[in-house]
């Protein structure tokens, strides 16, 4: 096969985040297990070869035109999730985003193959998009090799704590501040646990955002809560060899989502030999397995309840630590790199 790959994402505020991240290891995972197709990579605006087989688009937006009206090759699409349009009053789309999404909607009902992260985000795919079954293939993902559980030296620990300025003990948050990633919930319980919460990710400390925006309104709210509360450090973006030491320090890894197409984090906790506390929501269940301490996505005293439980007990996270290790190793490049093999071939045979 020739497959030409569109990796615009990689230039724009994507690349640090989870799609950059998806698209940068499936690009080292197709070259590095199939090398024997031809592969093209390309930026949206460019022309692509003519003797193309098909293509890809590993990134979908269903209120912005990422994907061709014409297609003139067998097309196959990455959905991530449909977050907006599972809660469509939380995420309002406007005049503007509602014509989007009908123009998204037709070019999605119309491509050859559309790839989702997971089960649950390939079920509200079928119900909102209205393709086939056979249609939408699953490719889970997995975390970066880079994530280990590793003895962590006395020097570095000290280091990292000293740069980032860690207490000796503290849950880990890492992710983004929308509705559904659940936050006022968990600052709610940490609140009442009293205990120190250690929060990673670009927004938490971002200052030019639109505050009167809908879809920014659990930021203002998490935002608002932190400051008040000196057991919550935010940390903003953090580079990867730190986030790895973070993982290893972490007491315990909270991810107290609602909704996500996948849920990356969690195997990179898992993998790096944290513990996990997480919602039944969504994907979650799937990515967590039998690993996770899980709590009601929706209760005020579940997470706070499921906090204190793995906060109480030695015994409770090396049970879940050990679990962990080995739910990480379920998840692998290779296999997401031959499930989308799988999905090019399906989609040419159409």
């Amino acid at each position: 096969m020739k497959i030409a790959i569109d990796i615009s994402p990689l230039q724009s505020g994507h690349k640090v985040r989870g799609v950059g991240f998806y698209l940068t290891y499936l690009k080292k995972a197709l070259l590095t297990y199939y090398p024997d197709h031809t592969y093209i990579f390309f930026h949206q605006g460019e022309t692509v070869d003519s003797s193309v087989d098909l293509v890809h688009y590993p990134y979908f937006d269903p209120f912005f035109v990422t994907l061709p009206l014409i297609k003139r090759r067998k097309t196959v699409v990455t959905v991530h999730d449909l977050t907006p349009l599972v809660f469509p009053e939380h995420f309002p789309a406007g005049m503007k985003g509602t014509f989007r999404w009908q123009l998204q909607k037709y070019n999605l009902q119309h491509v050859d193959g559309i790839i989702a992260d997971s089960e649950a985000s390939k079920k509200d795919i079928l119900k909102i998009v209205g393709v086939p079954s056979e249609k939408v293939s699953v490719a889970y993902l997995a975390a970066g090799e880079e994530f280990q559980k590793g003895e962590i030296g006395k020097g570095e620990a000290e280091s990292i704590r000293k740069k980032y300025h860690l207490p000796e003990k503290f849950l880990l948050y890492v992710g983004d501040v929308t509705w559904n990633k659940n936050l006022p919930r968990l600052l709610q319980a940490v609140e009442k646990t009293k205990t120190p919460l250690v929060m990673v990710g670009k927004a938490l400390v971002s200052k030019d955002f639109d505050k009167q925006n809908v879809w920014n309104s659990d930021l203002v709210e998490v935002q608002r809560l932190a400051e008040q509360n000196k057991n919550i450090l935010r940390l903003g973006f953090v580079p990867t060899e730190d986030l790895v030491v973070l993982y290893n320090l972490a007491t315990a890894f909270i991810f107290p989502s609602v909704y996500e197409g996948f849920g990356l984090p969690i195997l990179e906790a898992m993998q790096s030999g944290c513990p996990v506390i997480t919602s039944r929501e969504g994907s979650l269940p799937e990515v967590a397995g039998d690993a996770a301490e899980y709590f009601d996505g929706y209760s005020d005293d579940g997470l706070a309840t499921a906090i204190q439980k793995i906060l109480d007990s030695k015994e409770v996270q090396k049970d879940l630590t050990e679990k962990g290790l080995r739910q990480a190793k379920k998840f692998s490049w290779k296999e997401t790199a031959e499930k989308t093999i799988e999905a090019y071939k399906k989609a040419l045979e159409n």
